[in-house]
């Protein structure tokens, strides 16, 4: 889609605000659909390491295809950098990969990525204590909102509903996800471009992946099997392609494309839609329902989540020149 530079400034601007929106809208229906087609695999008898195995080796092949054919110097890496990319595509990615879809044997797709999204969070505790700066007041007040819809969401009234063990794999993936968040902040300079980093994470990623579910033990002839997804019963095969190229390749690529035309606090905020239509599409093809406690929880944790993003945002020092010339992660690896 073009902008019509013969428009006003004011006109460009929102024409661009709005391209950056549909971006936006596509990156998180891509994302949020990942636990769903997730939860079909599962449903084959795959492990939660085998379908993050899978998701994770066939999004690396592509990305690093379309990299090395279109933008070769995305994946330049110097000496100092590679600590930055082991930490990364361990905790950015197999940590928050592997204790989500063990989330999603336990819990609703909903209830795990909101969980999940309680990482910024985790950011702003980061911030505070360890590296000891001062967050606005404000901050806090988020924090208060997505622990309090946090509550809502676990029903604590009734003595805990949630799966415990569920619940602390999900926290798991928060944790893996705050730490994603601050390795980008890190290894996103000037020079460095985010799809080049989000393919080193991948790739990363695959090492212990094949230490811990080796490829020859991969359950092949379980791709075969039909599984049910809304009305269609569908071979496994299929959800594994959706969750690897659309849920992954197609998400972040939209995400990346967004962040041409919005600035990155405001993509942060934007992206917990993902967590409405990834209830959203497990509600219509995998039937989970969530009560009205918990889908009001999940609107205050993710108010809270907003507050924490675009207060944080607000407090640190914006770069020199244009935006375009500090690139972000849309948004996390969900």
């Amino acid at each position: 889609m073009a902008i019509d530079l013969a428009a006003g400034p004011r006109a460009r601007r929102r024409n661009a605000g709005l391209i950056g929106v549909g971006f936006i809208v596509v990156s998180s229906a891509c994302f949020g659909s990942g636990g769903t087609a997730a939860k079909s695999m599962l449903a084959a008898g795959l492990s939660p390491l085998q379908v993050v195995q899978a998701r994770v080796t066939i999004t690396a092949v592509v990305l690093l295809t379309v990299l090395v054919v279109a933008r070769p110097g995305a994946l330049r890496v110097r000496r100092d950098e590679w600590p930055l990319l082991i930490g990364y595509g361990l905790l950015g990615f197999f940590t928050v990969q592997s204790f989500y879809v063990l989330a999603l044997t336990r819990l609703p797709v909903g209830l795990a990525l909101l969980i999940q999204y309680s990482a910024p969070v985790l950011v702003a505790l980061w911030v505070r204590l360890v590296r000891r700066s001062v967050l606005p007041r404000t901050v806090w007040l988020g924090a208060g909102l997505a622990v309090c819809g946090l509550a809502m969401v676990a029903q604590v009234w009734h003595g805990f509903r949630l799966d415990g063990l569920g619940v602390g794999a999900a926290l798991c993936a928060a944790v893996g996800l705050a730490a994603y968040f601050l390795l980008s902040e890190r290894g996103l300079t000037a020079d460095r471009d985010p799809l080049g980093l989000v393919t080193w994470g991948a790739m990363v990623c695959m090492l212990p992946l094949v230490l811990l579910a080796p490829p020859l033990r991969f359950p092949f002839a379980a791709l075969a099997v039909h599984v049910p997804v809304g009305p269609w019963s569908l071979p496994a095969w299929l959800p594994m392609l959706w969750l690897s190229l659309v849920s992954t390749v197609a998400a972040y690529l939209t995400g990346v494309a967004a962040l041409r035309y919005l600035p990155a606090q405001v993509v942060s905020v934007l992206c917990t839609i993902e967590v409405l239509m990834a209830a959203a599409i497990a509600w219509v093809l995998l039937g989970e329902e969530l009560v009205l406690a918990q889908l009001t929880g999940g609107a205050v944790l993710l108010a809270g989540v907003v507050v924490v993003q675009l207060k944080r945002a607000q407090s640190r020092t914006p770069p020199a020149g244009p935006r375009s010339s500090r690139p972000a992660v849309a948004a996390g690896p969900g």
